[in-house]
């Protein structure tokens, strides 16, 4: 689990092809692995990875090709948002973060409004009932606030304000418009609706 409060902008600076995924090797920048070992989780981009070796400021993930799919930013070097999992003595500072990428959003807007920014994204429908008013989204592994959403066709589009501390602090930075972002919903919202489903098919 991850709390969707990036702790560091790393770098993927390798990728080397593994079967029909990749291997990848990140500098972590400013993220201490002093404490990570073989085996744990950190969260690239909002994606949960394995590190299967680590080497001074450096660790390797092996990503499937499922995952691949599933999300954008892993398959080529540049910078990343990293965050080690969380532990029962941490602060949930965010939200309760899974690491697993439920599908992807297009940046439909993207500029700057006073001394924040506003970034709306556009959610497929499949995902849309799950973004609410003042709830909570993980786009590219960042924990964010949902300011409104408009439901269109097809489609929603979620409305984002970032502060400056956000955009200095991840790479939400770098986004244009038309860019793909890895989404996670909330992890509440998910199974509230399970169990509305489930009570509807009981009535």
């Amino acid at each position: 689990m991850f709390t969707g409060i990036v702790a560091a902008v790393g770098r993927i600076e390798r990728v080397e092809p593994l079967g029909d995924g990749l291997r990848l090797v990140v500098d972590a920048g400013a993220l201490d692995l002093s404490d990570v070992a073989i085996g744990d989780s950190i969260a690239i981009q909002g994606a949960c990875m394995t590190a299967v070796a680590i080497d001074g400021n450096r660790f390797t993930v092996e990503v499937s090709r499922e995952s691949l799919n599933l999300t954008v930013g892993l398959d080529a070097p540049g910078e990343v948002n990293l965050e080690k999992a969380l532990t029962l003595a941490d602060r949930l500072g965010g939200h309760l973060v899974s690491g697993h990428v439920d599908g992807l959003g297009e940046v439909a807007r993207f500029e700057p409004v006073g001394e924040s920014w506003r970034l709306d994204i556009r959610v497929p429908a499949a995902l849309s009932r799950y973004f609410a008013y003042k709830g909570s989204a993980t786009i590219n592994g960042t924990s964010l606030t949902v300011n409104s959403v408009v439901d269109e066709p097809g489609a929603a589009v979620i409305s984002i304000n970032l502060i400056p501390h956000t955009i200095s602090v991840t790479t939400l930075r770098h986004l244009k418009l038309g860019d793909r972002v890895n989404l996670e919903v909330d992890l509440i919202a998910r199974y509230v609706e399970r169990m509305l489903s489930q009570t509807n098919l009981a009535g």
